[in-house]
């Protein structure tokens, strides 16, 4: 009987602690029901990060901010952006759509639109302006090239529009690729030095937005300069400034302008430091204040997406390995700790799923890799044009069969062959087996090999698979050797590979009463967050979603 007795309480027990609807998790001073839906999804993207400098840097963080992620969420040390163009906007539509490229189409920052051969930037929309600002040709104003939903999309339709869905960016591609169809973006302009939404979006700016601007905030910078925040000790590992930079960009690095006072030089100097991430995270905190995130009704979820530019900027000027990236990544995690700060008194962390991953990594700098006796280098992608046209010129007695570059795609010229009689797959054959010769080229996908799916069943045949769209993607896919890249410049560094140093990207989730905190070693990818936050949200999966849900994560 006792026996009995025993195993029918310790039943009933079990059943009271499997039960969501009983299972609830202290938090603070508030007990959050389990099953319940967080007030506010915090997105952060840092734009080229990779997940290397993550582990290389971690003993040196703060307790606050990315301290704190890693030791209250969940951290996945194998996440990858899984497509072969790694790029800021391919990146950034991969968070929220859960899509590859060959779905969401975005296939990079520009291309060579087919029909007209003229240059199409990616959130490129003539119909729409910036409000207030001067809006050049190509500017980003509208999310009008993203072919997918995303998930504040179905956030917004689950709730009858209640949800509130805003964006901020350093980037016009960071802040709309995030916001979605109906969300609101806001990005930095870069000759005013103010944030901006578009006619897209509303036809004129909110009280809020105007009352943040009062003051300029965005000249208290001038002057200033970016020093080392740790002792010389800290940056021992790092390489010597005047091997990554010039004797004048090293740091200390002080913002002005020749001209002596606050303009549009200034304002575009701002985006390689550590400042224009301290302004996107101060206009975050003044749109949770203005637009109330946070403060709906029980179940009714708002999104903030903050994309922080600037790291970007500072690898592509210095590399990863500098010692301007190393600071530049332990002020972001200081600014974060101060971010997490007070959404923990305005919302409660307790409330709140925050999320943070990147839109790409980052290789060396080409110098720095062949000290490590790498073959390494850049490829001019549009003196490659050049050559592969007088080769086919030779061959088939045609020129010009090769019309446009666009990285890493070439296009051709496909009613010249017809015109000339000559079989399209001869003169993609004839331009791959040329360009394979050339240096800095590790493989040359056709479109017809594309079209087929008839790329090789590996990793690298796999992901550039993904990243190729059969209607707006070029008829040449060439892919760099390892620790080589697309670019024509003479310094610096850059992205855009299928290699692990521009695939792999940290990916934490924090959020108490939903995520199992703890170091996770299996593999995930970006497109993982999608399926993940529609089903803490238990909203409609997005449509085009490639990704899984997280679940190994989950409570």
């Amino acid at each position: 009987m006792k026996n009995f007795r025993r195993t029918w309480l310790s039943a009933f027990v079990s059943l009271i602690v499997m039960t969501p609807a009983l299972s609830v998790v202290a938090a603070d001073k508030t007990a959050v029901v389990k099953d319940s839906k967080p007030k506010l999804v915090v997105v952060l993207v840092v734009d080229g990060l990779p997940q290397e400098q993550i582990v290389r840097y971690r003993d040196q963080f703060g307790e606050g901010g990315l301290r704190r992620m890693l030791d209250q969420g969940a951290w996945y040390s194998q996440a990858h952006q899984a497509h072969g163009v790694t790029l800021t906007a391919v990146g950034h539509s991969a968070v929220l759509t859960g899509a590859y490229p060959y779905q969401h189409g975005i296939i990079a920052n520009e291309w060579v639109d087919k029909n007209t051969l003229e240059q199409m930037y990616c959130t490129e929309d003539k119909a729409h302006t910036y409000i207030g600002e001067e809006t050049k040709k190509g500017a980003g104003t509208s999310p009008a090239n993203l072919r997918v939903a995303t998930v504040g999309d179905e956030l917004r339709y689950a709730t009858g529009n209640q949800s509130k869905v805003v964006t901020v960016s350093g980037k016009d591609r960071g802040a709309i690729l995030l916001a979605g169809k109906t969300g609101t973006a806001y990005m930095y302009m870069s000759k005013t030095g103010r944030f901006a939404s578009s006619t897209y979006y509303m036809q004129q700016h909110p009280a809020w937005v105007t009352k943040y601007h009062e003051g300029n905030p965005q000249n208290r910078f001038y002057g200033q300069a970016w020093k080392p925040l740790l002792p010389d000790s800290a940056y021992k590992n790092d390489v010597p400034d005047n091997m990554v930079a010039t004797e004048d960009k090293g740091m200390p690095i002080t913002y002005g302008s020749s001209s002596g006072k606050e303009d549009a030089e200034y304002y575009g100097k701002l985006l390689t430091g550590p400042f224009v991430d301290e302004m996107t995270l101060d206009f975050a905190r003044a749109a949770v204040e203005g637009e109330q995130l946070g403060s709906n009704p029980a179940g009714v979820t708002d999104m903030l997406g903050i994309s922080l530019s600037s790291h970007d900027y500072v690898n592509h000027a210095f590399g990863p390995e500098s010692r301007m990236s190393h600071d530049h990544l332990q002020r972001l995690d200081r600014m974060l700790a101060k971010f997490f700060s007070y959404l923990d008194k305005k919302v409660g962390l307790n409330n709140t799923i925050v999320l943070l991953t990147a839109d790409h990594g980052f290789p060396n700098v080409p110098e720095i890799s062949k000290t490590m006796q790498r073959d390494a280098g850049r490829v001019d992608g549009k003196a490659l044009v050049d050559d592969v046209n007088q080769v086919l010129l030779k061959k088939f007695g045609v020129d010009k069969l090769v019309s446009k570059w666009s990285g890493p795609t070439m296009l051709l010229n496909y009613a010249l062959i017809e015109e000339k009689n000559l079989k399209a797959a001869d003169v993609e054959n004839a331009a791959s087996a040329f360009l394979l010769t050339r240096p800095g080229i590790a493989q040359v996908f056709t479109r017809t090999q594309l079209e087929q799916g008839a790329l090789p069943d590996t990793r690298l045949g796999k992901l550039m698979q993904r990243a190729w769209h059969r209607q707006i993607s070029g008829d040449l896919m060439l892919v760099a050797k390892p620790y080589w890249y697309f670019g024509s410049g003479k310094s610096g560094t850059s992205h855009g590979s299928p290699y692990a140093y521009d695939t792999n990207v940290p990916l934490m989730i924090m959020g108490t009463p939903w995520i199992r905190p703890g170091y996770y070693s299996q593999y995930a990818e970006v497109v993982d967050i999608a399926p993940t936050l529609a089903h803490i949200l238990q909203l409609r999966p997005t449509a085009a979603a490639d990704g899984r849900v997280l679940t190994e994560a989950l409570k």
